[in-house]
């Protein structure tokens, strides 16, 4: 295969909308044999995709800062619009995490799905064309359509698979998000109508004149701040990952929040550097609050899942803190810490798919003893447990030290209260392996429940390889990053003017605090 003529891209992001299609035609009288059918329809689809991404992972130049694999095809001519595709180190591992997840998914759906097992794996392959297509889009509008189409089959696996307020999480989920993103659309078509084209590259190009950069970032911002989410715009993840089925807790916590912090660095970086230095002290204390604040609200939950959903937003406070920190060590971390937490948060909410699946509740209080009756399962969880703390050895501890380093380096009493939130995540993570594996044995059905199966292992140990082996080796992925990011950092301190680039490479942003 020639990857220079062959629309790798568009190929990988498509396949599993083509193979969505191929599921929804199968039927069969014997509603469990389609069951079956259709999960191995959608598992094979989304392995293929898992393979084409590796590949197109391995054949990725890491020295080259550049979008590499580039498709651009006329679109809409009489608007100026195309179809342009490209990947560089910020958004390629996006693309293989998404590629990974997926077909995790479609295997264990079985285990928590009940009905409509075809309709779900048609949800899920959907899904993942949106979710890679976000990661691949190198034009604004076409960002947007991907982007806001995640929405729709995430809606629907909340509002149809989910729990027993499903229906309330779900129009939550979505509208939260929706309205966030009808700023962010007005946005585009003022940059549109300035520069005759949303092409992203030309854009960036083209730059903007400083007192736009400022109401521009502020409708960019509505939207990714969701879509992390932030403080105080995160009230809506607790609630959807509670009643989510186990796939969609996995998507969306594992890709769809890394979005907002992509399109952080793919859109507000480089297309209103002022705006970010400017509005960079904002960033700093929503993050530490989010930090702070939701790992106190963690500590006294009672539902695992929803503990889960608080540390998540705690997770994303130290990516918005790295990226606006606008230094080589906090991006990096924060790219790093999206790619961990991916992978820990994903782990995290199939361990507990696995209890929920042989006791269905997610009580902690219910749990208790298990490390007699589930020795593997307790070995799993305590690794991505330690991962999500961020011990060292695991890559929970690579992204975090990173954006701490960056946050150091700007404010430290902004990096000091950051640091705060590795011991309350410490506090309430240990605290809840403690409760659920080595608690007294209140619940006689729990001491029964069977260890890991053979499916839930082949789930699980992948992802607890990842963990450690980027923990000992983070330079496969910052060597493949780093090119990128030095080069929107220099693109970003070659726009700012040269009084406030001199203060942002010396560290003195206007945080409010001056370092000595």
């Amino acid at each position: 295969m020639n990857f220079d003529t062959f629309p790798i891209l568009s190929f990988i992001t498509f396949l599993p909308l083509i193979g969505a299609l191929f599921v929804m035609i199968i039927k069969d009288k014997d509603i469990e044999r389609m069951m079956r059918n259709a999960v191995n329809v959608g598992g094979f689809i989304s392995f293929s995709v898992l393979i084409l991404s590796l590949i197109l992972l391995f054949r990725f130049d890491g020295s080259n800062p550049d979008y590499q694999f580039v498709e651009q095809y006329v679109w809409f001519d009489a608007l100026n619009l195309s179809y342009h595709m490209g990947v560089d180190g910020i958004s390629i591992f996006f693309i293989v995490l998404s590629a990974l997840l997926t077909p995790i998914c479609i295997m264990l759906c079985r285990q928590s799905i009940a009905d409509r097992v075809r309709e779900y794996v048609v949800a899920l392959l959907v899904l993942e064309t949106f979710m890679i297509g976000t990661f691949c889009a190198l034009d604004g509008i076409l960002f947007y359509v991907f982007f806001e189409g995640v929405l729709i089959p995430m809606f629907i696996m909340i509002g149809i698979w989910g729990g027993p307020r499903r229906v309330y999480a779900s129009f939550k989920f979505f509208l939260y998000t929706l309205l966030g993103s009808v700023l962010m659309l007005v946005a585009l078509l003022y940059l549109y109508m300035q520069n005759g084209t949303t092409d992203i590259p030309t854009m960036v190009q083209n730059g903007l004149e400083s007192g736009a950069q400022y109401w521009l970032f502020l409708a960019f911002f509505a939207s990714f701040a969701v879509k992390m989410p932030m403080w105080p715009v995160h009230t809506w993840l607790p609630d959807a990952h509670v009643e989510a089925p186990t796939g969609g807790s996995v998507i969306l916590a594992g890709v769809l929040l890394k979005m907002g912090g992509y399109g952080f660095l793919r859109f507000s970086m480089p297309l209103f550097p002022e705006a970010v230095n400017y509005f960079a002290p904002m960033i700093f204390w929503l993050s530490v609050i989010a930090i702070v604040y939701t790992s106190l609200v963690a500590l006294v939950q009672k539902d695992m899942k929803k503990m889960i959903a608080y540390s998540s937003v705690a997770h994303m406070g130290y990516v918005t803190l790295g990226i606006f920190t606008a230094t080589t060590q906090g991006v990096e971390g924060a790219i790093f810490q999206m790619i961990s937490h991916g992978l820990i948060s994903a782990a995290l909410f199939l361990c507990v798919g696995v209890i929920y699946d042989r006791l269905h509740t997610r009580e902690i209080a219910r749990y208790g003893g298990i490390v007699k009756n589930m020795p593997k399962y307790a070995t799993v969880f305590m690794l991505f447990m330690l991962g999500s703390v961020g011990l060292p050895g695991t890559s929970g501890f690579v992204g975090e030290i990173l954006s701490l380093m960056g946050a150091f380096r700007v404010d430290t009493v902004i990096g000091t209260l950051a640091a705060s939130g590795l011991v309350l995540g410490a506090t309430y993570m240990l605290w809840l392996y403690r409760q659920v594996v080595f608690g007294p044995v209140i619940n006689k059905d729990a001491a029964k429940m069977k260890d890991v199966n053979m499916r839930e292992k082949i789930a699980l140990v992948p992802l607890a390889v990842l963990v450690i082996w980027l923990g000992v080796q983070p330079n496969f992925v910052l060597d493949r990053i780093g090119p990128s990011v030095n080069q929107l950092l220099d693109n970003y301190q070659a726009a700012l003017s040269p009084e406030t680039a001199n203060m942002v490479a010396s560290g003195q942003l206007n945080t409010g605090i001056t370092n000595d």
